[in-house]
């Protein structure tokens, strides 16, 4: 026989229940807000703002977006897990979130644990490129160079647990070449410091590498990831020049907090995807140097999927190195 308190207990559940099934059905009733894990100006607003407007017209509601710059996107990503799980608050972060569980061990957070993807927004094609007096013109003259007995190589970066950081790191072991890492603050000074050829290599995006590369200020000998990047149709991908793992991009994905109703993320992606197949948005990101993801890549288990897989992969790559956040 079922006693009187868990008969209660059993009809408020079922009433809590109601209401957020309720709750789902109406969302989106008042503006979202969206959390972008970087002061404005870099990729990461950028991404978000070329999104905004269809994104909101899908939604039917407004669409703010609230930057929070700190600790590598940490910061943002700690204010998204505590939101409220009603679909209100998202976040769009990018591969820092995967790096950042090994760079920050005393996180508040677990980024597969507290948070729900809602899905993938888009790849960014990253180069690996040289100072304009390099004396090799390919991939294949860089490496004798590289591995040339004596040889220092120096390399600039973002700065120590970017994604340009990691993503060197992890091309030089597969290269099994040793080098000079030189931090630096933002990819700005890096790159001025690579076209005087103060550093000999560094990882640059393909939408600022391409116009530099056409005016013979920088040579640009692979492109990171799986494939080329249209604005550089002569320059290898790492996977076709036989380096499998280093298929890895620079990837955004919009998260909400975990515990969000199926029903509400499923109207947040259908709103993304919505956005992404706009003709303004698909012109803008391939401008920029950015793909979206295909169709069968867009929903919440593919990017669950990859974040899962990029957890894995960069903190095996900060662990190895012994790579401290500063």
């Amino acid at each position: 026989m079922i006693s009187a308190r868990a008969l209660a207990a059993a009809m408020f559940a079922a009433s809590l229940l109601a209401t957020g099934t309720a709750s789902a059905q109406n969302y989106p009733t008042r503006p979202v807000t969206m959390l972008v894990a970087f002061p404005p100006g870099g990729a990461d607003d950028a991404t978000a703002r070329i999104l905004q407007d269809p994104f909101q017209k899908a939604l039917g509601q407004p669409v703010v977006i609230e930057n929070i710059g700190g600790a590598g996107g940490m910061i943002a990503a700690a204010k998204a897990a505590r939101a409220e799980h009603d679909g209100y608050t998202i976040l769009l972060h990018q591969d820092a979130l995967a790096a950042g569980m090994a760079l920050y061990p005393n996180l508040s957070f677990d980024a597969e644990k507290d948070f729900v993807p809602i899905g993938l927004v888009n790849i960014t094609a990253n180069t690996l490129s040289g100072r304009p007096t390099l004396p090799a013109d390919n991939f294949a003259e860089l490496l004798r160079w590289m591995k040339t007995p004596g040889r220092i190589v120096k390399v600039g970066h973002p700065g120590v647990g970017s994604f340009g950081h990691l993503v060197e790191v992890l091309v030089f072991q597969e290269l099994g070449v040793k080098v000079t890492q030189v931090p630096y603050r933002g990819a700005g000074p890096a790159l001025v410091d690579l076209l005087a050829g103060q550093v000999d290599l560094g990882p640059i995006s393909g939408v600022v590498a391409a116009p530099l590369v056409k005016s013979g200020k920088l040579k640009a000998y692979m492109v990171i990831g799986a494939k080329r990047f249209a604005g550089l149709p002569d320059v290898p991908s790492t996977h076709e020049l036989g380096y499998k793992k280093l298929d890895v991009d620079f990837w955004h994905m919009l998260l909400a907090p975990a515990g969000t109703p199926r029903p509400i993320v499923d109207k947040l992606n259908a709103a993304l995807r919505t956005a992404l197949a706009d003709p303004k948005v698909r012109k803008t990101y391939a401008d920029g140097g950015m793909d979206e993801y295909p169709d069968s890549e867009e929903t919440p288990e593919a990017a669950a999927a990859l974040l899962k897989s990029q957890i894995k992969l960069w903190g095996d790559v900060v662990r190895q190195n012994h790579i401290a956040a500063q």
